[in-house]
């Protein structure tokens, strides 16, 4: 049994030294190194060119390395029967929930208007609510946005949330489905983008979300950068719609200088730091699964193909 690595987040020769130290017995091949195509049994991978996957006989199973498994199930070639599966922490990610509190903090005590401020000297006090008072949405409730939701919640914010599904969880009210986004985002004074990356979700955050907002709500985007109509957010930014927002991710990474909202006053670009991939827990969920493949077990953290995540 092979498992063909795209490693990402860290030097190839990490994965490997984690790999040999959680699961020795396991053959890891390093992408473009395939070897004989017939013993790779498992793919752990962010994304291979389309066809790929396609041409490993005995595939049993894929893994996808990042939060999102699009990379992976943008491939329409991979086998129908092919199960995937998710790598990520199944209670959330502590730099994430660490990035979307620190980002709403910023928006909730106006820190992107005493930037504004200060650039031209102006002394101008902002209101000073407190976190009870303050409405936060969050998008997207899987195994990042939930906790994210339950980390807002616990420092004080009342939280909203929003997935394609019902869900539950104490302290937080929870919307489901397109016909409940409008009541979702008219209560959502600072909404943190943490959706799957699905044709459903593609261009969510457009002009007709903005205008649904709260008047001068702020925008914090920790997902994928194809959520986003860039224009419609500038729009929406110089007509006053929205106050502020933050991006951490785009359509084209690095982002190109020429781009406009490397200049637009109100919005906050960060490279694609929220977090980081750490291939030490990433290495013991994928080997939990190999494990479990092994001995005919079922599959932990299991993507929805259909429904995309």
């Amino acid at each position: 049994m092979a498992l063909l690595l795209t490693p990402i987040g860290a030097p190839a020769a990490e994965w490997l030294r984690c790999f040999a130290a959680e699961l020795p017995d396991l053959e890891v091949r390093v992408w473009p190194e395939l070897g004989d195509p017939a013993d790779i049994e498992i793919a752990a991978i962010a994304h291979l060119p389309p066809g790929t996957l396609a041409k490993l006989p005995k595939l049993r199973l894929v893994v996808s390395v990042t939060a999102g498994a699009e990379g992976v199930l943008g491939d329409k070639t991979l086998p129908r029967g092919v199960p995937v599966v998710r790598s990520s922490e199944p209670d959330g990610d502590a730099l994430m929930n660490e990035t979307a509190l620190l980002h709403v903090l910023r928006h909730h005590r106006f820190l992107p208007e005493y930037l504004l401020a200060q650039q031209s000297r102006a002394w101008r006090p902002q209101a000073r609510p407190a976190a009870s008072d303050r409405t936060v949405g969050v998008m997207g409730l899987g195994m990042i946005g939930l906790p994210v939701a339950k980390t807002l919640r616990d420092h004080g914010f009342k939280v909203a949330g929003w997935s394609r599904t019902a869900k539950e969880a104490d302290g937080i009210t929870i919307f489901h489905g397109r016909e409940q986004l409008p009541d979702f985002l008219g209560r959502s004074e600072i909404v943190v983008n943490l959706l799957a990356l699905t044709p459903a979700t593609e261009n969510i955050l457009c002009g007709a979300a903005f205008a649904q907002l709260p008047q001068g709500a702020a925008v914090i985007n920790l997902a994928r950068g194809q959520h986003v109509v860039d224009e419609d957010l500038i729009a929406a930014l110089d007509s006053g719609q929205l106050s502020a927002a933050t991006l951490d991710a785009f359509r084209i990474e690095p982002l190109p200088k020429e781009s406009p909202l490397w200049a637009h006053p109100r919005i906050t670009v960060t490279p694609h730091v929220a977090r980081r991939l750490m291939a030490p827990l990433i290495v013991r969920r994928i080997c939990e699964n190999v494990r479990r493949l092994r001995r005919g077990e079922t599959l932990l953290y299991p993507v929805d193909r259909d429904a995309g995540y």
